[in-house]
């Protein structure tokens, strides 16, 4: 069984791909439909409410034909936020939970998860704190609901679940810890939050896999003309899975995105 997670940053500048950096989010959607995933997981969508647009629906289904397909949009803010979900096999239910975080967290389309027979697949957007730290403590409120509802699930089943956690765990997580210690992504309190999600009894499967591998990243600023260039990047995407069935999951991949910044797909295999 193959998952596939991805950031996407916009399906409409995919789908347009009118631009260079589009083209090469056209061509990264083009790749990963070619592998054929079991699931696929996208963030940060970017639609608005009245969901797909007529071209968009079609050059979705056209990649992704056969498969189902399952949006969360944000009402809060129209463009903004945003996740959808794709898989080959019909779930048994699907769900878009609030799960009550503060503010307009729970109405940003941030989570979709869809229940198997045997096993729960979600995906997430984690809020970003922002530049300023600003949202901070709202992010923290936020870490605690999530792992709260991640908890839940687990209680009926293991759980499967990825996306932008917009969180770099520890040090060797990103290239440049000492001179970002307090920014958005890396403060003591996201770091904190995070460990206490994986000590509920969750796997985070690439450091399970590769407890010592640096210089593995999954995002590489926009804004900064060598990010990409000079691997300067940080590992904030993530599959994790619950305790229990950790040892199933039998590879974990960062798809190689070129000269494209900004986030990478990332892939899982599982033995069933």
């Amino acid at each position: 069984m193959k998952l596939i997670s991805w950031n996407i940053d916009s399906i409409n500048a995919a789908v347009e791909h009118s631009s260079a950096r589009g083209e090469m989010t056209w061509e990264t959607l083009q790749n990963i439909a070619t592998m054929a995933p079991d699931v696929v997981a996208i963030q940060e969508t970017k639609l608005r409410p009245t969901g797909l647009t007529k071209k968009q629906a079609t050059a979705i289904e056209e990649l992704f034909p056969e498969y189902h397909k399952f949006l969360s949009f944000s009402t809060a803010r129209k463009g903004y936020a945003g996740t959808m979900m794709l898989t080959k096999e019909a779930p048994v239910s699907v769900t878009y939970p609030e799960i009550g975080a503060p503010g307009e967290m729970d109405q940003e389309g941030r989570i979709i998860t869809l229940e198997f027979a045997e096993y729960f697949v979600s995906t997430v957007y984690t809020p970003n704190s922002g530049s300023d730290l600003a949202r901070l403590t709202d992010r923290q409120a936020w870490d605690d609901a999530y792992r709260m509802y991640i908890q839940s699930l687990d209680e009926q089943k293991p759980v499967i679940f990825s996306g932008d956690f917009n969180v770099a765990h520890q040090e060797i997580d990103l290239k440049n810890p000492k001179t970002n210690h307090h920014s958005a992504g890396f403060t003591d309190e996201e770091r904190v939050k995070f460990g206490e999600l994986l000590d509920a009894g969750f796997t985070d499967i690439f450091r399970y896999q590769n407890p010592e591998a640096e210089n593995v990243y999954t995002w590489w600023a926009q804004i900064s003309k060598t990010s990409k260039i000079n691997n300067s990047g940080w590992r904030i995407d993530y599959y994790l899975v619950s305790e229990r069935i950790k040892d199933t999951v039998k590879s974990f991949e960062v798809i190689d995105t070129g000269a494209r910044k900004d986030h990478a797909p990332i892939m899982i295999e599982l033995e069933h």
